[in-house]
């Protein structure tokens, strides 16, 4: 396994994160403790050192399953996560964003991990009006300065009345030092703005959906179904189609031969100066080994500007 710095966090981090959303429930599987702590348990020898995850992937099911799968090992992991919805069923989510219940829910995050402090605690994708409140920064540094939350930063959407580039610009205005995007060889729209923007501020970057939700693996071919209980099955089966043909594109012209899609596809998304880890979410662990096999890649330097050093 590499490192790097988490921007001017001086986190060391794995190059490739664990995410979580899929522990939630909504991608097709449940899992249960015992799955999730041999993940965990594997991942952590193998190097992984990062978890990314919510408190909307199941009404902080995902967060209670880490907790307990890590808390013999919680001062070796770096545990993100995230405010701003809460789960009311599968896919069904309401915003809380007033001061209150973003404290509230800290709280919950907090109880569910089975820690006294969230190592980075981030914005989950709000609007701009929702973002633009002054007094709901000001709670989350005293929350900084308490020891509760050691970092904050900002997930970013391309939803209507999010402006991406906006929130990230101010990142550092609010106390942000993390800003974490969709990044992956199909969606590259943050190298235009977003990744210069970052680097200016020394912002760390979380590149999610390295595999394009499991579609640069290279197992899907078109006219896959997904179960009704995948997240996949909500989405254009027309538009999967035409990613699935670029797919099939980039992995005759680009992945060298011999080379696994899935692991040339995480590598690829840990090129840019500016990421700092990616967070693809594995199910079992032939999958989490996988993952580790893409930072041995050469794509990978070990001169990346942000390698730990």
């Amino acid at each position: 396994m590499k490192y790097r710095r988490l921007g001017k966090t001086n986190l060391k981090v794995s190059v490739v994160g664990i995410g979580t959303w899929q522990y939630g429930g909504e991608w097709g599987k449940n899992f249960d403790e015992g799955e999730v702590k041999k993940i965990l348990d594997r991942g952590f020898d193998l190097g992984f050192n990062f978890i990314d995850t919510a408190e909307c992937y199941g009404d902080h099911l995902s967060e209670r399953l880490i907790g307990k799968a890590v808390k013999e090992k919680r001062k070796e992991w770096i545990i993100a996560t995230k405010f701003g919805h809460k789960f009311i069923s599968h896919l069904n989510r309401e915003t809380v964003w007033d001061v209150a219940g973003v404290k509230k829910q800290l709280e919950d995050s907090l109880r569910a991990l089975q820690t006294d402090y969230i190592d980075l605690y981030q914005f989950h994708s709000g609007n701009d009006e929702v973002f633009n409140n002054e007094e709901l920064w000001l709670m989350l540094q005293n929350e900084v300065k308490a020891g509760k939350i050691r970092h904050l930063g900002i997930s970013i959407s391309n939803k209507d009345g999010i402006n991406s580039l906006e929130q990230t610009k101010s990142a550092s205005k609010v106390g942000a030092e993390v800003i974490e995007a969709v990044y992956n060889r199909l969606e590259k729209y943050p190298e235009e703005e977003i990744f210069p923007a970052c680097i200016e501020q020394d912002l760390g970057v979380l590149a999610r959906v390295p595999l394009a939700s499991g579609l640069l693996s290279g197992k899907y071919k078109k006219g896959t179904v997904f179960s009704d209980n995948d997240v996949r099955a909500s989405k254009d089966h027309k538009q999967i189609d035409l990613q699935l043909e670029e797919i099939e594109e980039i992995m005759k012209n680009e992945v060298p031969a011999g080379v696994n899609m899935a692991e040339w596809a995480i590598a690829w998304s840990l090129k840019h100066d500016a990421v700092s880890t990616c967070i693809p979410g594995f199910k079992n662990i032939e999958q989490l080994e996988s993952g580790a096999k893409a930072a041995d890649l050469e794509m990978v330097s070990a001169e990346h500007p942000q390698a730990w050093k």
